[in-house]
C-alpha cells in the first residue's frame, strides 16, 4: 500500500512487548514500518526478565505479513541502546524513529521513598530515554532525518500522589525532548512527547480506596484501552507530522490534547527593587490569583470521556 503512514521506514519501540508498546508497534507495522520490539520483560517493579512479550508481539506482527525482530536489552544501560540501534541497522539497513516508552513504577508517598525507588525509576523513564535518543541521534543526524516520542505523563506535567520518582522522571523527559527538538531540528529531526491515557499493568497497580475510584479504574480499563494512543504516535513518526517538533500531546480514548508549556502568566514590578517583606506585602498577593492550583491528575481531568 503506497500510502501507508511508515512505507519504508524502520522504528524501534523499546517497552513494545505489551500494553501501549505492543499497539504502538502493530500499527507501526502495519503502516509499513519495520519494527524493532524491545522489551526487557520485566515487573511492573522493575524485577525479572522475559523474552516473551516481545516475542510475541514479533509473533503477531509477522502474522499480519509485517516485519519485526526482537530486542530484550535493558534500556538502562547505554551500550545496550546501541546495540539495539545498531540492530536495526544491521537487519534492516537504517533507523527512522524511536519511541520511549519503557518504563516501571515504584510508587511510595515521598517521606517513606528510598534512593533505589528512586533512582530504579529515573534511570528507567529519563536515563532510558536518554540512552536510545542519544544512540538514534547518531544516525539522524548523518542522514538528516528522524523522529523521536518519548512518553511523558500527567504525573509529571499536573502532579499524583506518591509518584516523586515518577513525577520528576516523566517531567524531566519533556526537558530532554525540547531540548533534542531545539537542538537537532538543523538536521530535520523531530522529537515530541505523548501523555496517555490508557489501561496498563502500571495503571493497575493503583490503589483502590474507594467506590468511586474502584469505578474510575474500571472505566478506564473498559474504554481508555492502548490502541486509542498508537496512532497518534505513528503519526508522530510519519512525514505526515512535518514540521511537528516540540510539543507534548495527550491521546485520551478519542479526545487528542496539546499540553502547553512553561512560559511566564504574571509579573509584579518595584522599581526601587524588593525585599522579602515587600514581597510578602505586595508582590505575593498580586500573583496569588494566577498561582497554579495544588491539583492532581484526576482533578484537572475530571470529566468522561467519549
Amino acid at each position: 500500500m503506497a500510502d501507508r503512514a511508515l512505507e519504508g521506514k524502520v522504528v524501534l519501540v523499546t517497552g513494545g512487548g505489551r500494553g501501549i508498546g505492543r499497539e504502538i508497534s502493530i500499527l507501526a507495522a502495519s503502516e509499513g514500518a519495520k519494527v524493532v520490539v524491545n522489551d526487557l520483560g520485566g515487573s511492573v517493579t522493575g524485577e525479572g526478565k522475559d523474552a516473551t512479550p516481545a516475542q510475541e508481539t514479533v509473533a503477531i506482527i509477522k502474522q499480519a505479513g509485517g516485519e519485526a525482530i526482537v530486542n530484550g536489552d535493558s534500556v538502562t544501560d547505554f551500550k545496550a541502546a546501541k546495540a539495539m540501534i545498531q540492530q536495526a541497522v544491521d537487519i534492516f539497513g537504517r533507523i527512522d524513529g524511536v519511541v520511549n516508552v519503557a518504563g516501571i513504577l515504584r510508587d511510595v508517598i515521598f517521606h517513606k521513598m528510598t534512593p533505589e525507588d528512586w533512582n530504579q525509576v529515573v534511570d528507567v523513564h529519563l536515563n532510558g530515554s536518554f540512552n536510545v535518543a542519544r544512540n538514534a541521534a547518531d544516525h539522524f543526524r548523518q542522514q538528516e532525518s528522524g523522529a523521536m516520542v518519548h512518553f511523558t505523563s500527567t504525573s509529571g506535567l499536573v502532579g499524583n500522589f506518591g509518584q516523586a520518582n515518577y513525577s520528576a522522571a516523566k517531567l524531566g523527559i519533556v526537558g530532554l525532548s525540547r531540548s533534542i527538538a531545539l537542538d537537532m531540528q538543523r538536521f530535520n529531526v523531530r522529537s515530541n512527547c505523548m501523555s496517555p491515557f490508557a489501561w496498563s499493568r502500571m495503571i493497575g497497580t493503583i490503589p483502590i480506596n474507594s467506590p468511586e475510584q474502584a469505578a474510575r479504574i474500571e472505566r478506564i480499563k473498559n474504554n481508555m484501552t492502548p490502541a486509542h494512543i498508537a496512532p497518534m504516535v505513528v503519526f508522530l513518526l510519519s512525514d505526515l507530522a512535518k514540521g511537528v517538533s516540540g510539543q507534548i500531546f495527550g491521546v485520551r480514548m478519542n479526545e487528542i490534547y496539546l499540553f502547553n508549556q512553561n512560559r511566564p502568566i504574571r509579573s509584579v514590578h518595584r522599581s526601587e527593587g524588593w525585599s522579602p517583606q515587600t514581597i510578602a506585602e505586595h508582590a505575593a498577593p498580586a500573583m496569588k490569583a494566577s498561582f497554579t492550583p495544588l491539583d492532581r491528575s484526576g482533578d484537572v481531568f475530571n470529566w468522561e470521556p467519549v
